[in-house]
């Protein structure tokens, strides 16, 4: 028996997950398992494309595993790797330690992230490729609700709270 289209994942879903995501040597690098489940709008590239094709026909209560390859997850590492940049080149007011994620503007060119892979003295070590980019990601999942999307949500392509009701404000800068 085939589940209703309502109860299955397709695009303009919203869907709430829970998630645990573990490196290839079996290491838990997240979890949502001690806090509420995610919700991401399916079809709208709020998860890396590799989980989001996995979810797509999956029903309330399905729990699966699924590995990401890195193109489908957060990329395949990337020429020039980590770099030392001076600590001056940051504000120093600015809090800097490894794992932080920066956005830097280079000249002529758009603002891109990095992230600070290591604090040593006056010098900063930065990657302009994310923490898992060439890693493959290891997913277990269950499904623990599916909903239509708000008019709102698909208009501003991410949902807004687990019933849709969760009101935010993208007029103001909030930095």
């Amino acid at each position: 028996m085939t589940p209703v289209d309502s109860l299955v994942i397709t695009t303009g879903k919203v869907v709430l997950f829970h998630y645990t995501l573990r490196d290839p040597a079996g290491d838990v690098i997240d979890t949502s398992s001690e806090g509420p489940p995610m919700p991401y709008l399916h079809g709208a590239g709020n998860i890396v494309p590799g989980l989001e094709n996995a979810m797509s026909g999956r029903a309330v209560g399905e729990q699966f595993e699924v590995i990401v390859a890195p193109e489908d997850g957060y990329g395949p590492r990337e020429l020039p790797g980590p770099q030392s940049i001076p600590r001056n080149a940051f504000p120093a007011s600015a809090p800097i330690a490894a794992g932080m994620q920066f956005m830097a503007q280079p000249p002529g060119g758009p603002p891109m992230p990095l992230w600070i892979v290591a604090v040593q003295d006056d010098e900063v070590v930065v990657d302009f490729n994310h923490p898992l980019a060439g890693v493959p990601l290891h997913f277990t999942v269950e499904v623990i609700d599916i909903r239509d999307a708000t008019d709102e949500e698909q208009m501003h392509g991410h949902p807004h709270g687990a019933d849709g009701t969760g009101g935010h404000d993208h007029g103001h800068d909030h930095g």
